[in-house]
């Protein structure tokens, strides 16, 4: 028996029904690390025979862990630990950064990279003229090759200016030039996909999507990049440490 099993206690006698039971306790061992991202949980034949529970209460169990995004099921292979990341508003990290750091694999698929005219918006947020140039950054981030959000970038041609120079990180590249974003200001706002959306963050359509505006500025002030990123609420968790 795997020994995180013996971790496990349920209380046939006790109020709360079994599988609710058993679905808390392995959200606990999932929150905590002791099964870890992309990590295939037992089937519900094996998780049953284990815990000498019924499949019917092993099913509800796992169907209230999927409920939570906390796993995934995928038909012939298995039930997975979902990649899951939880990330501080306070602090400026680079998506690749934040992924390497919780033991992910980070990836990008990339939609777009160009140079082109930037829009009322980003003229207005990054202070740019009507005929200045923008290097155009977008892509599907991904996490162990599930895709955890869809990201565009806009950057004034003097802070980035070749697009192809952006393969990973764009924090990293900034930095390695003498241009790294020292400040930012996130705007956190729930939407729901469009279809457009949803086909490229892999999930259906009208589902909310957490959608970041994020300004990052220069260390003498100057605007340098202006990222709108949707992110999947299955997969990502944002926290704010308050003080007092």
């Amino acid at each position: 028996m795997d020994s995180r099993f013996t971790q496990l206690r349920l209380d046939p006698k006790g109020a709360t029904p079994l599988y609710q039971q058993l679905a808390r306790q392995l959200e606990h061992a999932i929150e905590t690390g002791t099964w870890e991202s992309g990590e295939a949980l037992p089937s519900e034949r094996n998780l049953a025979d284990t815990l000498n529970v019924s499949r019917i209460t092993a099913r509800k169990a796992l169907d209230c862990l999927a409920e939570l995004g906390l796993i995934r099921r995928s038909r012939g292979s298995g039930t997975f630990i979902t990649p899951r990341l939880n990330q501080s508003l306070t602090r400026l990290v680079s998506f690749t950064e934040l992924l390497t750091q919780r033991g992910f694999t980070p990836s990008s698929q990339w939609l777009e990279r160009r140079l082109a005219n930037p829009n009322a918006e980003e003229s207005m947020r990054l202070g740019l003229g009507a005929d200045a140039q923008v290097s155009r950054l977008k892509r599907l981030r991904l996490a162990d090759d599930v895709v955890m959000a869809v990201e565009d970038s806009c950057l004034p041609v003097s802070v980035l200016p070749d697009p192809q120079l952006v393969e990973t990180s764009l924090y990293a590249v900034l930095e390695s030039s003498g241009k790294s974003v020292t400040r930012a200001l996130q705007h956190v706002t729930a939407i729901n996909a469009d279809a457009e959306l949803a086909a490229l963050a892999e999930v259906a359509e009208g589902q909310a999507l957490l959608k970041i505006t994020r300004l990052g500025y220069l260390a003498n002030g100057t605007p340098a990049e202006l990222t709108v990123t949707y992110c999947r609420t299955d997969y990502y968790d944002f926290m704010v440490e308050l003080t007092r």
